[in-house]
């Protein structure tokens, strides 16, 4: 409601008794669409901040205001040194003008987010403030002025058509209006509400008050406001910087609450893919239980094997297919099932471990949430971030992964971005269950495609893999491309080895068609 007719009437009223006779020293602008205008008085400088962003549109009167060095343009030249001899207000519409000596006029178009400063040289535009607004270039001086008949039988003859005929009406008014039951009354008693309201907002006390997101400011009777005023100029100085303090209290505030639920989001999905690794465990392979079949029956087992049917006593007598390293005797082979028995159960105690640490910081994060969303003022919320080392993350300094994902059929295919990607990918961000493709014999990017606990890799997957390493490579015009295809145990690089340059032991090739 700051910008309500009501409001301007009569603040432009105040404006003519401060500046009338003054000069206009600077006009200037620092910031995207806020322009400030210097006037020397007899007194002291009276200054004016017309900033008209598009989300909040608002004047306000500092005491003083400092110019800064660099980044700041002068506007308006010609009015600068001259003289005002009025502020008139146009009637019934939301915009006054400061009328110079030599016949120029400044215009405040105080219309929200198509709220306009214009220069005018008497009666026709000469400079616009927010350029982009090429419809001001039309306006006329004398069509801002609005006829609006308040008597009684022009209300009566507009009962079904009020909110479009008392344009000076803004939305506060008619929410105030139905608050007090107007449109369930009798015409008379619609009358005398619609008069009562009329009377405070010629004769206003300028309020200001506590809203759910931020402030507002009335004209109206409000229920425990911040701060009344009778001038509307001290009024306007306070809401804008209680305004402004209020926007960057709730702006950080946010912030601070939205990084805190990223870090416990991220928590979380951590928990949950620990969780189902630890599941992946419990039911994958029973290594300690097939060492244990092998040892029972090392001498029913032959040598040279690939693998073996036993009687499975732990599970009613009934079969069991082993798979066994044909180069290894039984034994050595339940001593291999021993050994990955004792890595997993040492996987799974460092897992369930982790986890609880996990559910330890993401309660720490709940907590913190909810401190946050308890502060009640800037600095409770800095301090608070500064406090518990949760202040964004600077990006200049940001991680930046080493490739590119792609998910095929539940896989992750992970491609090299340049050669140092490829070295720090396949160096620090690979293991060695995990499948490696290159482009053979050409430049290209390592792409790997990460392993899943029991699950061989499917033959579409690889396919799809070898298709990207082919595009990603000097082949991708190539109408079919061989490409390596290993375990990442079988890459290793050698010290000296230019950025990218891996040996392979042992590969397999296999020729695909290039795709991205």
């Amino acid at each position: 409601m700051h910008n309500n007719y009501y409001v301007l009437r009569q603040l432009s009223a105040a404006l003519g008794n401060r500046l009338r006779g003054s000069v206009l020293s600077q006009c200037f602008s620092q910031c995207a669409d806020e322009l400030i205008l210097q006037f020397e008085t007899t007194t002291k400088p009276f200054f004016i901040r017309a900033s008209l962003q598009p989300d909040f549109c608002c004047l306000s009167f500092p005491d003083n205001f400092k110019r800064a060095r660099k980044n700041s343009i002068d506007l308006f030249p010609e009015i600068i040194g001259g003289r005002v001899n009025a502020v008139r207000q146009s009637l019934n519409d939301r915009s006054f003008r400061l009328e110079f000596d030599h016949q120029y006029t400044l215009l405040f178009k105080m219309y929200g987010n198509r709220a306009n400063i214009i220069l005018f040289n008497q009666s026709t535009p000469e400079k616009i403030f927010r350029n982009h607004l090429l419809q001001d270039w039309s306006i006329s001086l004398q069509a801002l002025d609005k006829s609006i008949d308040f008597t009684k039988p022009a209300f009566e003859s507009n009962l079904n058509d009020l909110t479009r005929y008392y344009v000076t009406f803004d939305r506060s008014v008619w929410d105030y209006l139905t608050g007090h039951d107007f449109y369930s009354k009798s015409a008379e008693e619609k009358w005398e509400l619609f008069t009562s309201v009329l009377n405070i907002l010629e004769n206003p006390v300028y309020s200001i008050n506590r809203e759910k997101d931020g402030v507002s400011f009335s004209l109206l009777p409000q229920k425990d406001p911040i701060n009344s005023f009778t001038d509307p100029v001290v009024a306007l100085q306070h809401f804008f910087v209680l305004h402004h303090t209020t926007a960057t209290f709730n702006s950080e505030k946010r912030q601070a609450i939205r990084l805190v639920e990223t870090q416990l989001h991220q928590i979380q999905k951590t928990i949950s893919a620990m969780a189902s690794r630890l599941i992946e465990i419990e039911q994958d392979s029973p290594f300690s239980m097939w060492a244990d079949l092998l040892m029972a029956n090392l001498s029913t087992i032959p040598s040279g094997q690939n693998g073996v049917i036993l009687t499975d006593f732990y599970h009613d007598n009934k079969p069991v297919e082993i798979k066994l390293k044909k180069e290894l005797t039984a034994q050595k082979n339940a001593e291999v099932y021993y050994r990955k028995a004792k890595n997993r159960e040492q996987e799974r105690r460092k897992l369930e471990e982790a986890i609880a640490l996990k559910k330890q910081q993401a309660d720490a994060l709940q907590n913190q949430r909810e401190h946050l969303e308890q502060a009640d003022d800037v600095l409770a919320v800095r301090k608070f971030m500064s406090e518990n080392n949760l202040m964004p993350p600077d990006k200049t300094t940001a991680v930046v992964l080493p490739y590119r994902e792609v998910e095929f059929n539940g896989f992750k295919i992970w491609i090299g971005k340049n050669a140092q990607s490829n070295d720090s990918l396949t160096q620090k961000f690979t293991y060695k269950e995990d499948l490696w493709l290159h482009a053979k014999d050409v430049s290209g990017s390592h792409v790997v495609i990460k392993y899943q606990a029991g699950k061989p890799f499917p033959k579409p997957v690889i396919e799809r893999a070898a298709q990207l390493a082919a595009w990603y490579s000097k082949r991708k015009t190539d109408s079919l491309c061989p490409v390596t295809v290993t375990q990442k145990k079988f890459v290793r690089k050698r010290k000296g080895d230019p950025p990218g340059a891996v040996r392979v032991d042992r590969e397999q090739t296999l020729l695909v068609e290039p795709k991205p």
